[in-house]
């Protein structure tokens, strides 16, 4: 029966390659060509139809790298089609690359208006389901001559334009008229869902035998010698066993038409406009047709970039949808990176991603839609709740190197302890294709099953592939209800995640905290000058935020700049996209994302200084304090004197001479090496540059582990197995390289407000300046530190072995903390390795801890390190990397940045000084604001204030309770409000029936559970 079958499988495969599928188009013609090559960036269609073309051949090599050409294509339907399904079929010079990784195109018709993308499987357009004969046919192809840029990860210049050469990529194959076969393409289709499905059934199983022999009778039937005069009647020996109804107890899956579509990666973002186009005109063309069908689609970015620059499609997506073949889902302005953005920017995401859909579609979505992006932070429930979001779903876990996620449809619970329904897809892609295989996969691999039925299958080409394509919604037609086979239904994801809750919801498992991704661990760290625009980008915008919200409120001449701070919050969220934040895009993405960090840090700059001269402009020279929390520092005044100042959170001081009460600190040479000395720490650095000593002269203790060196630069060799950018795999601790010698270590300030020993070292190529700082004061020593960076395919981490003896590290994350264990007992625990922190790391036993600081990247290592006289704890920042793929350059060249060790650090500690080191106090001339917001307890942290969407000018508080216990608090502003009410994320009532928060005297109550985020509307008061 195996050779028998062997037989049967050889046969048809000659068959369908040889004869059948080359009589799906048993006629064509070729069309005339005429071409006009762009100089320079896409140009709109318009200016296209303007230009003058050349004749143009089959054959012709063209496209250099990035670029644009236009081609005509001409031709009359022969008089003796008359009656036939006639259709245009184009080839570029498609590669044997996946779809979206290659040459694409736009057509269009003869008066511009784009009709569909053109992509390796989607290669048509239909002239006529019935021709007349003797039809002109008149289009314009917009072909792109992307170049596949990832190959077996191999360093390449083609992932920038700057580099990338004139060497053309493509040969234009031809664009040819062709008779359409629809019996002939059905047959295809008839054969390709029954030997697939065949393939999948057990040998013993009779379904298997049965389709074998009609597969055979098939054969029978068929002509190959008139495959069109046969193909009815050999479809007519199949249409039995396509007959058979699947079982009652089958598997449901709930498929989704999909196009992930990445906003940037191996192309640019002007790319993932055209790639958005294509796309979207394809499917809004395929509902035409396949009325059952329904994409659901994300990223509110995208919609954007269509609706400007593609109107027409734009209008098809807004009928479509109210149509119901199109489902807006996501509920986020891109799909982001789900580890590094903050607290509010995530909340941003949501709000403009919700806001988008709401106000342009009229679509309420309920969903967070992130099946691509590189782990999930444990704020996300919450966050999801408080924009009335029901549902998330995610696929990349399915990625995990070591361990499998246990579920696919469960609760999963953030850190206050709000749960969603969550949905990880058996299917284990998001861009399937109705093959057996993958919907038996989904059956096999289903965790939940006994006690749920269904699961969700999203399918269509991305990236630029096109999205669904007809065969795709032929084969689901078959599949709707087929022996042998889950059965298919194609709905909205809300109906699939309606159905899943209300059939599971009462017994799913729940799953606490993160989503760790057991892979693309070195996308804390890649790129770090991405990183850096991403985090300074966000504490700016909190700044000028805050600051003109100040302006709004104290000077009535003042015009709050809505339109550019929603311009610029939009463009810092686009670039936390998960292949932009997290380093894993070409080489041209990551050099305009930092020209872009530059101008938009540049405008939030003005924007500040503008809304500080509205607070007036006859006052001394002030300090203004955006963080929260009150400060004793340190600052530069403009003549370059360091001064010490005390200011209030969220408000201002007079930057004046500093009183003789200040504290002091000194810095003197002793044994060889140096001492810097406040009243809280003395720190002793050796002749080396490093750190002997850190004592916290007020616990008295040692803070560095006994016979350890701190501030231990490190260098590893890193060589991931696959994923250059992306990866940093376990081996790479197995050598590395302490970069202990130093050109010079220098004594540079001595006191009395600060004590600075500079350390120079020269490693490799490379050459690093680092100045340990005390301040007078100060609680914390800083290690401000400039990177000439020249190394290749090496990681650069720094050592703190701690006297500390912690079962677990604490790690900011959006909106709170997570604890991760510091040892590896299970492979759960091994996994985490290289974990994601925000603005701090603590480590702890009881009654002391210490925390590790930055201004500007996100990996770390934690690791339990016995010494001679006990266990300690080494915490490592990550701060540099060298992969070559996609980008062959990246992090080469200088970097400047900022990190701390602050001993003696509780929670809370930990949040003020990570703020404070993020958002330095500001300079300004103006009277010093009084704080606009204050809150009586220290655990409750402002994470923003503004004024609302809406323009109404009521105040907008969001805060959070940021250590991890209950807090009561009472919340104070500096400016009459008409009331107080607790709003969604959306600054919408929390609920129809909210009553005003509680008021006195004292400010208004509030309360918070552990980590829980509330915000707060103030209805301003009118002026008297």
């Amino acid at each position: 029966m195996h050779d028998d079958r062997l037989l049967v499988e050889g046969r048809l495969e000659r068959a369908l390659r040889q004869f059948v599928r080359p009589a799906i188009h048993p006629v064509r013609v070729p069309l005339t060509l005429s071409a006009w090559h762009a100089p320079g960036e896409p140009v709109p269609v318009s200016e296209a139809l303007s230009a003058a073309y050349e004749p143009f051949e089959p054959g012709t090599p063209w496209g250099r790298p990035w670029s644009t050409s236009w081609i005509r294509i001409e031709g009359r339907v022969p008089e003796e089609w008359a009656g036939r399904h006639v259709e245009v079929l184009v080839d570029p010079g498609f590669s044997g690359e996946g779809p979206g990784f290659q040459a694409e195109g736009m057509l269009y018709d003869a008066a511009g208006v784009p009709l569909k993308g053109v992509h390796p499987r989607n290669r048509h357009l239909t002239v006529a389901e019935r021709a007349e004969g003797g039809e002109p046919v008149r289009l314009l192809l917009e072909a792109a001559a992307n170049p596949a840029v990832l190959h077996h990860f191999e360093p390449t210049s083609l992932g920038d334009i700057t580099t990338a050469g004139d060497r053309p990529l493509y040969r234009f194959a031809g664009a040819e008229l062709a008779v359409f076969d629809e019996e002939v393409w059905h047959l295809v289709l008839d054969v390709e869902v029954l030997s697939e499905l065949m393939h999948e059934l057990p040998a013993d199983r009779p379904r298997r035998h049965e389709i074998l022999r009609a597969l055979e009778d098939m054969l029978d039937a068929l002509d190959l010698h008139d495959v069109p005069g046969t193909a009815a009647a050999a479809r007519a020996e199949l249409a039995g066993v396509l007959a058979r109804p699947a079982a009652a107890s089958a598997h449901r899956v709930s498929a989704a038409g999909h196009a992930h579509i990445d906003s940037a990666w191996l192309w640019p973002l002007r790319e993932t406009v055209r790639k958005a186009s294509r796309t979207f005109a394809n499917v809004t063309a395929l509902a035409r047709d396949y009325p059952e069908l329904v994409f659901a689609c994300s990223q509110a970015q995208q919609y954007a970039w269509v609706k400007e620059n593609q109107p027409q499609v734009w209008e098809r997506i807004k009928r479509a949808v109210q149509e119901g073949t199109w489902a807006p889902v996501g509920s986020m302005w891109v799909e982001s990176d789900a580890n590094m953005p903050g607290g509010e920017a995530l909340a941003r995401q949501i709000v403009h991603g919700k806001r988008f859909f709401a106000e342009e579609l009229g679509v309420e979505t309920e969903e967070i839609w992130l099946p691509d992006s590189f782990g999930y932070t444990a704020a996300f429930p919450q966050l999801a709740k408080l924009a009335g979001v029901r549902w998330f779903l995610t696929q990349k876990l399915s990625w995990n190197q070591s361990n499998k996620m246990p579920h696919h449809t469960f609760w999963w619970e953030g850190i206050d302890g709000t749960r969603v329904f969550t949905h990880f897809p058996p299917v284990d892609t998001y861009n399937a294709q109705f093959h057996a295989r993958e919907l038996a996969h989904a059956e096999r691999n289903f965790a939940e099953k006994g006690r749920a039925t269904r699961s969700l299958v999203p399918f269509g080409w991305g990236d630029g592939g096109g999205g669904p394509t007809r065969e795709m919604l032929e084969k689901a037609r078959r599949l709707r209800s087929l022996e042998g086979s889950p059965r298919v239904e194609i709905e909205k994801p809300s109906a699939f995640f309606a159905a899943a809750e209300e059939e599971y919801a009462a017994h799913s498992p729940v799953w606490s905290g993160e989503l760790y991704l057991e892979l693309h661990r070195a996308t804390y760290t890649t790129q770090a000058k991405t990183k850096q625009g991403n985090r300074r980008s966000e504490h700016a915008l909190r700044e000028a935020e805050l600051w003109c919200t100040a302006a709004a409120l104290r000077n009535p001449a003042y015009a709050y700049p809505y339109d550019a701070l929603g311009r610029l919050w939009k463009t810092v969220l686009l670039h936390q996209f998960h292949d932009i934040l997290p380093g894993s895009s070409i080489a041209w993405v990551h050099r305009e994302a930092r020209e872009t960090y530059a101008a938009v840090l540049a405008e939030l700059d003005g924007l500040t200084a503008e809304a500080a001269r509205a607070l007036g402009e006859d006052g001394p020279e002030a300090v203004l304090n955006t963080s929260p929390y009150p400060r004793a520092e340190v600052v530069e005044a403009n003549d370059g004197a360091l001064v010490y100042v005390n200011v209030p959170g969220l408000g201002g001081s007079s930057l004046a001479v500093t009183p003789a009460d200040t504290p002091r600190v000194r810095g003197a040479e002793a044994d060889g090496g140096h001492v810097l000395e406040n009243e809280h720490l003395r720190v002793t650095v050796d002749a080396d540059g490093l750190l002997t000593s850190v004592h916290d002269l007020r616990a008295d203790r040692e803070v560095l582990a006994p016979g350890a060196r701190g501030n231990l630069l490190q260098l590893h060799p890193d060589h991931p197995n696959q994923w250059d950018a992306w990866d940093i795999d376990q081996h790479y601790r197995r050598k590395h390289t302490d970069l202990t010698s130093a050109e010079s270590v220098q004594l540079v300030e001595s006191g009395p407000l600060r004590a600075t020993v500079r350390v120079v070292r020269a490693f490799g190529r490379s050459r690093i300046t680092q100045e340990l700082r005390l301040d007078a004061g100060a609680r914390r020593v800083d290690v401000v530190t400039d990177v000439d960076w020249q190394e290749s395919e090496k990681v650069l981490k720094v050592a703190f072995p701690l006297d500390v003896q912690a079962e677990r590290s604490a790690a900011e994350i959006q909106f709170g903390h997570v604890h991760r264990p510091t040892h590896a007992n299970t492979g759960w625990d091994a996994a985490r390795f290289e974990i994601c922190a925000h603005r701090w790391l603590r480590v702890a036993e009881e009654g002391y801890g210490v925390a590790l600081l930055n201004d500007s990247t996100y990996g770390h290592d934690v690791t339990r390190t016995p010494h001679p006289d006990g266990l300690g704890t080494s915490v490592r920042l990550t701060l540099l990397r060298a992969p070559h793929s996609p980008d062959p350059e990246t992090d080469l060249g200088t970097h400047r940045f900022t990190y701390a060790l602050l001993p003696g650090a509780g929670v809370g500690d930990a949040v003020a000084a990570g703020l404070a080191l993020n958002l330095p106090l500001r300079r300004a001339s103006c009277p010093p604001p009084a704080p606009l917001v204050s809150v009586s307890d220290p655990a409750v942290t402002v994470e923003s204030v503004k004024l609302a969407e809406d323009r109404s000018g009521d105040v907008v508080v969001r805060l959070y309770e940021s250590r991890g216990g209950r807090a009561s608090a009472r919340l104070r502003l500096s400016f009459a409000v008409g009331g107080a009410y607790v709003t969604d994320l959306l600054e919408r009532p929390s609920s129809p029936d909210s009553a005003p928060v509680p008021s006195s005297a004292d400010g208004y109550a509030i309360r918070l559970r552990p980590f829980q985020i509330m915000t707060l509307r103030f209805p301003v008061a009118p002026q008297p």
